[in-house]
C-alpha cells in the first residue's frame, strides 16, 4: 500500500530542516543566517521538551498505544524522532562551521585553548582568577553527595576525578551564572572571543586542587516540560496560584536528552546516563557549541553592515483605516482587515483605546493567550476598566511557557477591575476574539474582531497574521453567545455564524468539504484552498483524501507539521501541499471552499490538528466583505506562486525547493511589504491633494 500518511513528529522534523535550510542558503544575509540557526535550536529544544517529553509520559502510560496515521507506538517514534534529530544536528554542526568562517570574514572569530598564543593563555587564567572563580561553586560527587539538580538548558563542566584517596569521582560546575558574560573578549586579539563555559572548562584544575581530572566535558540536560496541569491539579489553591505551582514543577522534570561538546569514553558515558536515567541513545555529542545564544552579541556588533541584514521594513498604516476617524465609526460603515506585519497593529490598539473613552462603550470582552512584554493591549483594557466599563477577560495560564507572564497580566487586570477568568478545566481557550458592545438609540451594537494570531504588539512585527474588524451584528452576536458560554466555564455547541471548536468547527469544516465532493461528482468546479500552520486531524486528511479522487482541486499551504502526503499516484493526485519558510514567521489561517461568486472565505485562530478542533476553543469567522474576500484571494494566490521561499511536498513526504534554475524569484513576503508601501503612498498623496486643494 502506498504511503500517504506522515508520522507528526517526523513532519514537524522536515519543518525544522526547512527552518536549518535558511541557515545554509547563501543567499539570505549572513545574520540572518546567525538568526536562523538559533531558530532551528530553539525549536529542537522545545520539541525535546514537549513532543518527546509526551512520547516518553505516553509509553510510560501504554506502551501499546499506536500513532492513528502510522501505528507506530510511542517507543518506535521516539527513536525515529531521535535518529532524525540526531542527522540533522551533525547538519547543524555543518552549518555553524561554515557561518563561523563566514564570520571569520566580518573580523569576528571563537577561539579555543588548541590556538591561542602563550600569552594570551597567561592573561585569561588572571581573568578567570581574579572574575571567575570567586563567583563559581564546584561540587565533588561522592556516596553521601549524590547529582546536584541539574537545570534544564543550563550548561555544565563536569570531569571525572580522582585523588590520592579516592578515585573515579565526577565534578561539577554550573556555567551560567549571574554577571558572568558569555562571550568573553581574548586579550590582544581583537574581534576574538572566547565562550565562558569553555574557558571553565579550561581551568576546572584550579577549581578542584588536589585532584587530577582524566576526562573532561561540557554537558546540557533537555528536561520533559509536558505537565497536564488540569490532571495535577489542587483545589486548596485558587487557579492562578495552582498554575504558578505547575511552572515550578515542571522545571524539575525527567531528563529525556542529554547533549555533550565533546565525546566521551563509553564507560563515562554509562555513568552519565545512570545518574541521569537516560539510555545512551537519548545522549548527543555535538562539534557546534550547545547554545548558539551568543550570535545575538555578534548580530549587534555587525549592525553597522546593512548588507549583512535583510533590508529594514516597517509595519505600514493601513490604506482601508483613515487616521483623522474614530475606529468604531470607520468599521461601522465598513469591515476592515489588516495583514500583519506589513500593516501596522495600530489601528486594533486605537479601537481599544476609543473604546475605554468612549461613553457609549458599555463592555468589552476579549480572549487573551499570549501577550507582549509591555503589552498596550492589557493597559487599553485596564484603563476602560478604570472609566468604568465592564470588561470581562479571559487569560489562558495554560498557554506553555508563558504561563508566568499571562499570572502577571492576570493580577494587572484583577487589579483594574477588570472581570478575569482563567480558562475552561481540560481545554485551552485558544481564539482570538474582542467583542465591544455601545448602547445606541436603537439599542446595543457590537464591534467585533477576530483574529489569526496573539495580540501581541512584538510579534505582529514577525509573524504574518490577519485581524477582522467588522460591525455585522450576526457576527456580534455570536460572539457574544461564545463570551457568555465562557463565562460559565462552558463552551457553545452551536452558533449560527462563526465556526467554534470543540464542538461546531471540525463538523462544518467536513460539511463544507462534502459540499465541493457532491460538486465534483456532478462534474461541477469544486475547489478547496487551505492556509494553516499544521495538519494532523485525521478525520479532516481523510475527508480531503476523499475530496481529492472524487476530483475536487486541493490546494493547501502547510507552513509546519504535515500529515498528509500529497501527489501520491492514485491516492493524493489532486491534493498539492506547499510550505513557506521565510523572513516572517508564516502563522494566518485561510480557510477558502469553492471558487468565483459561490467561494466562502473564513479566517480563524485554528489550525487543522486535533487538539485545535476538538479540544481547545477556537473560532473562524466568515468573511463576507467584497473587498476583504479580494484581498485573500490575492494573499493566497501571491503565497501560492512564491518560488522564492515555498517548497513543494513531493510524493515521498519530502519538500523541494522552487528557486533552482528560477530566472526571476518572486517572494511572497517582499510583495506584500512593497504593497503596503505602495498602498500607503498612495494613500497619503491623494491626502497630500486633498489638502492641496483645501
Amino acid at each position: 500500500m502506498k504511503t500517504i500518511y506522515e508520522n507528526r513528529e517526523l513532519s514537524w522534523l522536515r519543518f525544522n530542516e526547512r527552518v536549518l535550510e535558511e541557515a545554509e542558503d547563501e543567499r539570505v544575509p549572513l545574520c540572518e543566517r546567525l538568526t536562523f540557526l538559533s531558530i532551528f535550536q530553539s525549536n529542537l529544544d522545545e520539541f525535546f521538551m514537549v513532543r518527546i517529553g509526551s512520547l516518553h509520559d505516553q509509553n510510560l502510560l501504554d506502551k501499546d498505544a499506536r500513532d492513528s496515521k502510522t501505528n507506530m507506538t510511542p517507543a518506535e517514534q521516539m527513536e525515529a524522532a531521535i535518529a532524525r534529530s540526531r542527522e540533522l544536528c551533525k547538519r547543524r554542526d555543518r552549518v555553524f562551521a561554515a557561518l563561523m568562517e563566514r564570520l571569520g570574514e566580518q573580523g569576528i572569530s571563537l577561539i579555543d585553548f588548541h590556538h591561542l598564543p602563550a600569552q594570551a593563555e597567561k592573561k585569561l587564567q588572571t581573568i578567570f582568577r581574579k572574575e571567575y572563580i570567586p563567583l563559581l561553586s564546584a561540587q565533588i560527587m561522592t556516596k553521601k553527595q549524590p547529582i546536584p539538580f541539574l537545570a534544564g538548558k543550563e550548561i555544565y563542566a563536569v570531569a571525572l576525578l580522582s585523588s590520592k584517596t579516592e578515585k573515579e569521582k565526577l565534578g561539577i560546575v554550573p556555567c551560567s551564572r549571574p554577571h558572568l558574560p558569555r562571550l568573553i573578549a581574548v586579550p590582544d586579539r581583537p574581534g576574538c572571543y572566547m565562550l565562558a563555559e569553555e574557558l571553565i572548562l579550561h581551568y576546572l584544575p584550579l577549581m578542584f586542587p588536589g585532584h587530577t581530572i582524566h576526562s573532561k566535558t561540557l554537558l546540557r540536560v533537555t528536561r520533559n516540560a509536558d505537565i497536564d496541569a488540569d490532571a495535577i491539579y489542587d483545589e486548596d489553591l485558587n487557579y492562578r496560584d495552582h498554575m504558578a505551582e505547575v511552572v515550578k514543577r515542571r522545571k524539575k522534570l525527567c531528563p529525556v536528552r542529554l547533549e555533550l561538546s565533546r565525546a566521551v569514553e563509553p564507560a563515562l558515558m554509562k555513568r552519565y546516563c545512570q545518574l541521569l536515567n537516560l539510555t545512551e541513545n537519548q545522549v548527543f555529542s555535538y562539534a557546534a557549541p550547545l547554545d548558539v545564544g551568543f550570535f545575538s552579541s555578534f548580530r549587534d556588533q555587525l549592525r553597522t553592515h546593512a548588507d549583512l541584514f535583510y533590508a529594514p521594513r516597517r509595519p505600514q498604516e493601513s490604506a482601508a483605516v483613515d487616521p483623522d476617524r474614530p475606529m468604531l465609526a470607520q468599521i461601522d460603515e465598513k469591515d476592515i482587515l489588516l495583514h500583519y506585519p506589513y500593516e501596522s497593529i495600530r489601528p486594533f490598539l486605537r479601537l481599544l483605546n476609543e473604546a475605554a473613552a468612549d461613553p457609549a462603550v458599555t463592555a468589552i470582552r476579549m480572549t487573551l493567550y499570549r501577550l507582549a512584554p509591555e503589552s498596550k493591549v492589557v493597559e487599553a483594557l485596564a484603563e476602560a476598566a478604570e472609566r468604568g466599563k465592564r470588561v470581562e477577560v479571559l487569560v489562558e495560564l495554560k498557554a506553555r511557557f508563558d504561563e508566568e507572564n499571562n499570572i502577571a497580566w492576570s493580577r494587572r487586570l484583577e487589579e483594574a477591575g477588570c472581570h478575569v477568568i482563567y480558562g475552561i478545566e481540560h481545554i485551552k481557550v485558544h481564539s482570538k476574539l474582542c467583542l465591544i458592545t455601545r448602547m445606541t438609540e436603537d439599542g446595543p451594537r457590537y464591534t467585533t474582531q477576530i483574529g489569526t494570531g496573539n495580540y501581541n504588539e512584538k510579534t505582529s512585527r514577525l509573524y504574518t497574521d490577519l485581524c477582522y474588524m467588522t460591525a455585522n451584528q450576526r457576527i456580534g452576536e455570536d460572539a457574544l453567545m461564545v463570551f457568555r458560554a465562557l463565562l460559565e466555564g462552558e463552551t457553545v455547541d452551536h452558533v449560527p455564524n462563526l465556526l467554534v471548536a470543540p464542538h461546531c468547527l471540525q463538523n462544518k469544516i467536513l460539511d463544507m468539504i462534502d459540499g465541493e465532493i457532491a460538486r465534483a461528482r456532478e462534474g461541477l468546479d469544486a475547489r478547496i484552498r487551505v492556509k494553516i500552520n499544521s495538519l494532523t486531524d485525521r478525520t479532516i486528511i481523510d475527508r480531503l483524501i476523499e475530496a481529492g479522487k472524487a476530483g475536487v482541486r486541493v490546494e493547501m499551504i502547510v507552513r509546519g507539521i504535515n500529515c498528509l502526503i500529497s501527489g501520491v499516484p492514485g491516492e493524493t493526485d489532486n491534493i498539492h501541499v506547499i510550505s513557506v519558510v521565510g523572513r516572517f514567521l508564516e502563522h494566518s489561517r485561510i480557510y477558502i471552499f469553492g471558487e468565483g461568486e459561490r467561494a466562502r472565505y473564513y479566517i480563524s485562530s485554528a489550525d487543522w490538528m486535533t487538539r485545535n478542533t476538538l479540544r481547545r476553543v477556537e473560532v473562524a469567522c466568515p468573511i463576507e466583505d467584497e473587498d476583504a474576500k479580494r484581498r485573500l484571494e490575492t494573499i493566497f494566490g501571491v503565497m501560492w506562486d512564491d518560488n522564492a521561499s515555498a517548497r513543494d511536498q513531493t510524493p515521498d513526504g519530502s519538500y523541494r525547493r522552487r528557486y533552482p534554475g528560477v530566472e526571476e524569484t518572486r517572494s511572497c513576503q517582499n510583495w506584500f511589504y512593497d504593497e503596503a508601501y505602495r498602498r500607503a503612498l498612495t494613500r497619503s498623496e491623494a491626502e497630500g491633494s486633498v489638502k492641496g486643494l483645501d
